[in-house]
């Protein structure tokens, strides 16, 4: 049982919003629970509907249809500053004249809060972000990894049960990142808050995530753990916007224990691929297939599908190298392997090589 499924903490409920003038909903019609306690991420691309759903979880956006509950009590039309939520944006928007510690207290003041109160919330605040020793300085003074820390305390200082968070980490570069990521990561499995994060970053979704949500044209595609997401996309969309996949188009030939028999489009052979549905011979399907799943190699091996082609573009990305794979009818296949020997000699545009990956390793995607 999931986390939502035994504490649904948070609770959307056939939510839609369309905006004046617009063809189309921003939100459709999304139904989605979260678990008490989970980093939970909508991931999609601009104009998915992700930030308009956080926006109203926020209650900046009041939907046209459905209701919101969090902790069990219904939240669709109360007011922001009424809801138990904090947000953190993308901008961070501190403010520059003030210290990073009138930063963080800023609500805590707003609120009345006692000053000895007050100080002491800000010291154990910027203690758990690592910034004790940096409470009077400025923001201009501070790196941006350090801002976005700033801003962290800041919507942590009133004690939110839920924390929203609109691309928390786009601002930084793509090192500090990453080193971030398990900073953030690490303090809310300490805190125990829930957090819900908006990002069209789908490493970042990945790696922060209990679960997640893709989105596209406000409706949402997916719910799972990130893995299960990955591995086993429900949709096109879901298979091409969450990592890389090779999309073959093929006809059903035959279907036992979940495993499919296919004629895919433009190959010769039959093909093999997980199907865990009963399949109608000659019903029309996508197979997804991971670069990272494609096996290189001088000969044929034993495994369920394998083709031969020719290296047609190389990328050494370092820890990994991506190919273009040619094969006949000038249809190509992406594959990525691992750089785990150093100085191992890669292969070159031109070579011939086979290509191979197991039924296991392939998925079936309906029509």
């Amino acid at each position: 049982m999931s986390a939502a499924a035994a504490s649904p903490f948070l609770r959307i409920e056939n939510v839609s919003k369309r905006y004046e003038g617009t063809d189309a909903p921003a939100v459709a019609n999304v139904s989605l629970d979260v678990g008490r306690g989970e980093f939970f991420s909508l991931l999609g691309a601009s104009g998915s509907g992700k930030t308009t759903l956080l926006r109203i979880l926020a209650g900046f956006e009041t939907p046209d249809s459905g209701h919101v509950f969090i902790d069990g009590r219904d939240v669709t039309d109360l007011p922001p500053y009424e809801r138990p939520v904090n947000m953190m944006f993308q901008s961070y928007a501190l403010f520059p004249h003030m210290t990073v510690a009138d930063n963080v207290a800023f609500g805590l003041k707003q609120d009345g809060m006692p000053k000895a109160e007050r100080a002491a919330r800000v010291a154990e605040l910027l203690d758990l972000v690592h910034l004790g020793n940096k409470a009077k300085r400025k923001p201009h003074q501070l790196s941006g990894g350090e801002r976005q820390r700033v801003a962290l305390a800041r919507a942590l200082a009133k004690h939110p049960k839920l924390l929203l968070l609109d691309e928390p980490l786009g601002a930084l570069d793509r090192k500090l990142r990453e080193s971030t990521q398990f900073e953030l990561k690490a303090l809310q499995a300490r805190l125990g808050i829930t957090f819900v994060m908006v990002t069209h970053d789908q490493d970042e979704a990945m790696t922060l995530s209990s679960r997640l949500a893709v989105m596209d044209h406000g409706h949402v595609l997916q719910v799972g753990p990130p893995n299960e997401v990955y591995e086993s996309p429900a949709t096109r969309h879901v298979a091409e916007f969450l990592g890389a996949a090779n999309l073959l188009e093929a006809s059903v030939t035959g279907w036992t224990g979940g495993i499919a028999s296919l004629a895919c489009d433009g190959f010769d052979g039959i093909f093999k691929a997980t199907a865990p549905n009963a399949l109608a011979v000659g019903a029309r399907v996508a197979v997804a297939v991971r670069p990272e799943k494609i096996r290189l190699c001088g000969g044929a091996d034993s495994a369920d599908n394998k083709l031969r082609g020719h290296v047609k573009d190389v990328a050494y990305i370092g820890d990994v190298s991506t190919y273009n794979m040619l094969l006949a009818g000038a249809r190509t296949l992406r594959v990525q392997t691992t750089n785990s020997k150093r100085g191992a000699p890669l292969p070159s545009a031109g070579q011939e090589l086979w290509l191979s990956w197991d039924a296991a390793d392939a998925v079936v995607i309906p029509e």
